[in-house]
């Protein structure tokens, strides 16, 4: 489990056993591609792979939610993993540098009830 995963478990009051769901998220210019639409509330692992040439990031927001999660800027070939408590709902991602998001790169993750 990682540090990121049980940090997020021991502030759910989860214990030391959560089954997180995971969601790859690739990067290229100028698209985001998730490995899965949809997954189930609960604790889950965000990880970004950067497979273009330029760095990204990633920021994911609930849909008329206000608090933003951020996986920081991903060099080429890189990638880096967040892990996060969803509710259920749709959540918005996106790439925050530049003029990325408004050139394609966001997707939306449908979040259903555990």
């Amino acid at each position: 489990m990682s540090k990121a995963l049980a940090a997020a478990a021991l502030a759910l009051g989860l214990g030391s056993h959560p089954t997180p769901a995971r969601v790859g998220v690739s990067a290229t210019e100028f698209h985001l591609t998730l490995s899965r639409p949809a997954v189930r509330a609960g604790v889950v692992e965000i990880e970004l792979q950067n497979d273009g040439q330029d760095p990204h990031d990633l920021r994911v927001r609930r849909v008329g939610g206000s608090h933003t999660f951020s996986i920081p800027l991903v060099g080429p070939g890189n990638r880096r993993t967040v892990a996060i408590h969803v509710r259920p709902g749709r959540y918005r991602l996106w790439c925050s540098v530049a003029n990325h998001a408004q050139l394609g790169m966001q997707a939306t993750l449908r979040v259903k009830p555990s």
